[in-house]
C-alpha cells in the first residue's frame, strides 16, 4: 500500500508539472502542495512484478483545496481500484493555505474534468483509544523534501501495527488518511488504534503525546 501510495503521488506530481503547476514551479513562488486527505479502494492489489498503470484527473478546484482522483488499471486494461485525494497549496513562509484561484490567474480550472470516480469520499474518523499501540521517533528516512514527516511514511507505520498473519489471510479493501498537522524530525509519534467493527480499524497518530498529526481508517476483506 505504501508503494502504491508513492505511485499515486508521483502520478499527481507528473500531471501537475506537465500543466505548469508542479512543486518546482510553485517553489519558485514560495508555495508547495500538501496532501490533506486520501482514500484508496481496491478490488484487487496489483501483484509483484505485474504491470499496471495509474490515471489521474482533477475533479474540483475550490479556493483553498482541490480534489484529485485516480484510477488503478491492470495490464489487461481493467480498472481494479480508485483513489480520491484532497490537496492544499500552502505558503512556505506562513505554512497556511493559499488561494488556488489566483494560481496562474486561475488557469488550474482549465483542467477540471467530469471523469467518474465511483468510490466514497474520505470520511470523518474518530478514535477513542487512550493508550498507544506503538510509539516511535521520527527519523531521517521519515522526512520529505518539505522538511516534515512524509505522508506515505505514516501509511507504512500504520500498516506495521497489524500482524503479518492478518495480511496472509486478508487484503486491504479500503484505506483512508486524513492529515491534520505536520510532524518533524525527532518528534515522538504515538499510534492509537480502535477496532471499530469486524475488519475495520481506526487509527490516530499524535506527536509528543498531544497534537493530532493524522487519522486513518483501514478496512480489510477476505482474499
Amino acid at each position: 500500500m505504501g508503494v502504491l501510495g508513492n505511485h499515486l503521488l508521483n502520478c499527481a506530481g507528473f500531471h501537475a508539472t506537465e500543466r505548469g503547476f508542479g512543486i518546482a514551479t510553485l517553489n519558485e513562488e514560495n508555495y508547495t502542495w500538501v496532501l490533506s486527505r486520501l482514500a484508496i479502494e481496491l478490488d484487487e492489489m496489483p501483484c509483484q512484478y505485474e504491470d499496471f498503470s495509474i490515471q489521474t484527473w482533477v475533479e474540483n478546484v475550490y479556493r483553498l483545496f482541490t480534489d484529485r482522483n485516480f484510477a488503478i488499471v491492470d495490464k489487461e486494461g481493467r480498472k481494479i481500484g480508485y483513489a480520491r485525494s484532497v490537496w492544499a497549496m500552502i505558503s512556505l513562509n506562513t505554512r497556511k493555505p493559499a488561494d488556488l484561484l489566483t494560481l496562474h490567474e486561475g488557469s488550474i480550472m482549465d483542467y477540471v474534468c467530469d471523469e467518474p470516480c465511483p468510490i466514497e469520499k474520505p470520511s470523518r474518523i474518530k478514535v477513542a483509544a487512550k493508550e498507544p499501540q506503538a510509539v516511535l521517533t521520527a527519523k531521517y528516512s521519515d522526512i520529505d523534501i518539505n522538511g516534515h514527516v512524509n505522508s506515505i511514511r505514516y501509511i507504512e507505520h500504520i500498516l506495521d501495527l497489524f500482524p503479518i498473519e492478518l495480511y496472509r489471510e486478508k487484503r486491504i479493501r479500503r484505506f483512508e488518511m486524513a492529515y491534520v498537522a505536520e510532524g518533524y524530525y525527532g518528534d515522538k509519534l504515538s499510534f492509537f488504534c480502535d477496532e471499530a467493527s469486524e475488519d475495520e480499524y481506526h487509527i490516530e497518530v499524535r506527536k509528543n503525546g498531544e497534537e493530532v498529526l493524522c487519522r486513518s481508517k483501514v478496512i480489510f476483506a477476505d482474499k
